[in-house]
């Protein structure tokens, strides 16, 4: 860890600006948090930030959230942990919380989507500086590179699912440490199990589960567990717990669910939560957050429907992040004490290696939906490829990004006002659009 260990007051700081700004889904979340923790204040080394980044790549649930909970952790201890993870979510949960309650009165809000479209713009130029920062310090060996390129084309275009990626490099590490030193790495392993003090995951894991499960069986046992409450808490419960490689791992299967299976909205509102989802910051799972308010506003019982729909919202967005929490306090004490054991340590860089092509398709994926206003599916036989119809290219979002890089890089102009500016001129183009 750095020598330059910030106050707590300091961090609850950064921890509310991260969430604040974190636009751009988990790729430039990571990016944002890599710029500000790693490069600007030095609070975290860049080995033990790609460390943390592993380690979380390899759990359900929002990884960018995950990660500053680690960093949070890291720096003081378990409030650290908790002010970090609830912060990077609290803003964006208020902004759709706001957008859920005005969408349900209102209907579409077309102008927001202005103002957003510009800062995504913006989030382009940084996630591309951070996956060229990241890839320079990951990719250290020949092997690295290829193992880069092959999780690339593997989630690009052959859609392996997340989890296998990133479980083949590790295995892949685990092989070339024992072929090379697998003596050597026992040794290691010993001396710090013997020096590190154990942590207590009993009382963690009882604490966590306590708070996670605890309200849901609660309301199911005071209004009954077919009621809209207790159904939502049990679903998103389990959506918390298998959600590995990122919403879109499973909102196909949400949307299914919330709109055949239980009926709690339509497939046009779900489409439009999830835009609204898109275009604010924090993790994109909170689209969730957005279904329980919609649920619990249409299902009101004897509550008025806009403080239905806010406990709904609560309450689902608790049973969704709440585990995040419980995953990083019962593994990061353990990954940290193994931090120098060779074996983890070859199989967590080959995941950092293959991160890199995780963060690159993010990217890609992003950037082509953002700079295209037709982007298709591709079959070519046992490949899938995500590609835009050139003839749709938004040459604003061309050149907002374009600029948008320029200030970023070139100018090192601040982000903050590089943001504010992308916002303001999105929404003046769509303004004059339309």
């Amino acid at each position: 860890m750095s020598d330059a260990r910030p106050s707590f007051a300091e961090a609850t700081k950064l921890w509310f600006k991260v969430g604040c700004l974190g636009f751009g889904g988990p790729a430039g979340q990571i990016a944002l948090m890599h710029r500000l923790v790693v490069d600007e204040r030095k609070w975290v080394g860049e080995a033990q930030f790609l460390h943390a980044l592993n380690f979380c790549m390899l759990l359900p649930g929002p990884e960018a959230q995950q990660l500053a909970t680690y960093i949070g952790w890291l720096l003081h201890g378990v409030r650290g942990g908790l002010v970090a993870g609830i912060l990077f979510v609290l803003p964006g949960f208020c902004v759709i919380l706001a957008l859920s309650a005005a969408y349900a009165a209102f209907g579409q809000l077309p102008w927001l989507m202005g103002v957003f479209f510009g800062l995504k713009c913006a989030v382009i130029a940084l996630v591309a500086e951070a996956l060229w920062r990241v890839a320079k310090r990951a990719l250290k060996q020949p092997m690295h590179v290829v193992v880069a390129a092959l999780a690339f084309v593997a989630l690009f275009a052959f859609r392996i699912p997340f989890p296998i990626v990133i479980l083949a490099a590790a295995i892949v590490g685990l092989a070339m440490a024992w072929r090379s030193n697998g003596r050597a790495a026992l040794t290691d392993e010993k001396v710090l199990t013997q020096t590190s003090k154990a942590p207590r995951p009993f009382r963690t894991a009882f604490i966590g589960a306590t708070l996670w499960l605890g309200p849901i069986a609660l309301l199911a046992l005071l209004l009954g567990s077919d009621q809209i409450f207790p159904q939502m808490g049990l679903f998103f419960a389990k959506m918390a717990v298998v959600t590995f490689g990122g919403a879109y791992a499973v909102l196909a299967y949400v949307a299914q669910q919330a709109v055949q299976s239980y009926g709690w909205l339509t497939t046009g509102n779900m489409i439009d939560g999830l835009a609204l989802a898109e275009t604010t910051p924090g993790p994109l799972i909170l689209v969730l957050s957005f279904v329980g308010f919609y649920a619990a506003y249409q299902q009101t019982g004897a509550l008025a429907p806009m403080f239905a729909g806010t406990l709904g919202a609560i309450f689902v967005t608790w049973v969704t992040f709440v585990p995040s929490f419980i995953w990083i306090f019962l593994g990061a004490p353990y990954v940290e004490r193994l931090r120098h054991n060779r074996y983890l340590s070859a199989a967590l860089a080959m995941v950092t290696a293959a991160v890199v092509g995780v963060i690159a398709n993010l990217a890609l994926w992003f950037a082509l939906h953002v700079l295209f206003r037709d982007v298709s599916e591709i079959s070519l036989g046992i490949a899938t490829l995500t590609w835009p119809d050139w003839r749709s290219a938004d040459l604003v979002a061309i050149g907002l990004s374009i600029a948008a890089g320029l200030a970023l890089l070139h100018w090192r102009i601040n982000l903050v006002k590089v943001l504010l500016a992308s916002g303001a001129i999105g929404y003046l183009a769509h303004a004059a659009i339309g």
